[in-house]
């Protein structure tokens, strides 16, 4: 009888009262203690009003039922076709809504109901593939942002094929701990590929040269990533570059002289499918005896063999060099390949020797950064202590009074 009344009342009511009585009632729905037929009718008043004409009151029974596990099914999927502002509370947080329901809305809805769905506390991997297929990009946006959603590698790959020219895209996808370092990859080869059609747009270089700085710096990129891999995901990511073509010579010898070794032979065990174990015996074998076969079963070409057999084993005498995170091109290393390449033919060693001059103004001028680096300290140290002897006193300080 009360909800009877209630629909009396209603058809006099103005929209704000509509809207007021429908969220009391729809809390009356979910919290008061109904009979078995005021529950029915209730429910029927609810659905009743998805057809009001003002959205004054569909949001407020959103907003009375947006977190209710036990709201009507039918009532929730009502909401979530609803106009996108109040479609965008149900979609977001409603427990009531299945992956079926989301992959349906994110495929008819538009950019905030979209955004709605991929801010879920939590978000399944189908729910997340449906929206990097169909997106936005502030929905992308919001997907790579959310910690809760499991998006599959596959999903992306596609965010990326359908909007890696956004820039806040690939900024929340490098945020994700998650993201794999093929994925990272591609995200460094994005960049690269704008930075290069800028210069090459605004004229400042040669369409041949902006596209070897591009080269470089997506091999500089992919080594910096290796260097934080362990062994298993270093082989995976040798692959991933196998299979987009990445994995080129200059790739491979520019790990070997830059002390990236243990991703150099990932590499070689990939392309010659032979366990890292043995690949690894066979490149540090110092009599050499097992590296050429392994060089050949790679299928790499025969005239770079003393180029990688000279690097290889100047890595492992000379050590790894700068190394750390971001591994860098050795001098030392580099100039005994260049002297093993003086000793081939002419017509072999020009394209070789034209890479590793390359490699060796790249060297310098890293080393020479550092220095410059290192320098800026020592003046900066200089100044303090002659200006601020007493904020050195502190420095020292410091660490004795945390020490006691």
């Amino acid at each position: 009888m009360i909800v009877r009344r209630y629909l009396l009342w209603a058809r006099t009511a103005t929209a704000t009262q509509r809207a007021q009585g429908t969220s009391a009632l729809a809390r009356a729905y979910l919290q008061a203690e109904l009979s078995p037929e005021d529950r029915r009718e209730a429910e029927t008043a609810l659905l009743a009003a998805l057809d009001d004409p003002s959205p004054l009151v569909r949001r407020a029974m959103a907003v009375a039922l947006c977190d209710a596990p036990d709201a009507p099914r039918a009532l929730v999927v009502g909401l979530a076709g609803d106009q996108s502002d109040i479609a965008a509370l149900v979609l977001a947080r409603s427990p009531v809504l299945t992956d079926a329901d989301l992959v349906d809305c994110a495929a008819v809805g538009d950019a905030l109901a979209q955004t709605a769905i991929a801010l879920r506390a939590e978000l399944s991997a189908p729910v997340a593939a449906a929206l990097a297929e169909v997106g936005a990009p502030e929905a992308l946006v919001a997907l790579a942002g959310n910690p809760g959603a499991s998006i599959p590698a596959s999903a992306l790959r596609r965010m990326l094929e359908r909007h890696g020219e956004d820039g806040d895209l690939r900024e929340a996808l490098l945020a994700r701990r998650d993201l794999s370092a093929a994925t990272r990859q591609t995200i460094a080869g994005l960049v690269a590929g704008r930075l290069s059609a800028f210069v090459t747009g605004c004229g400042w270089l040669s369409p041949q040269r902006s596209e070897r700085v591009c080269r470089e710096a997506k091999e500089r990129a992919a080594l910096a990533l290796a260097a934080r891999l362990d062994e298993a995901d270093t082989a995976a990511f040798a692959a991933d570059l196998c299979r987009s073509g990445e994995l080129t010579l200059a790739l491979l010898l520019r790990a070997v002289l830059s002390g990236a070794v243990p991703f150099a032979e990932a590499c070689f065990a990939l392309l010659a499918d032979l366990p890292l174990a043995r690949v690894g015996g066979l490149i540090h074998d110092r009599r050499g005896a097992g590296f050429p076969a392994l060089y050949r079963r790679a299928g790499l070409p025969r005239s770079y063999l003393p180029v990688f057999r000279s690097a290889f084993a100047a890595a492992r005498d000379i050590g790894h060099g700068p190394g750390g995170e971001r591994p860098a091109l050795s001098r030392a290393a580099l100039a005994r390949v260049v002297a093993e390449c003086e000793m081939l033919p002419a017509a072999e060693a020009a394209p070789i020797t034209a890479l590793l001059r390359r490699f060796e103004a790249e060297a310098a001028r890293e080393e020479a950064q550092r220095l410059a680096d290192a320098l800026a300290d020592d003046a900066a140290l200089a100044v303090i202590i002659e200006h601020h002897p007493e904020a050195l006193a502190d420095m020292w300080d410091e660490p004795r009074a945390l020490a006691a």
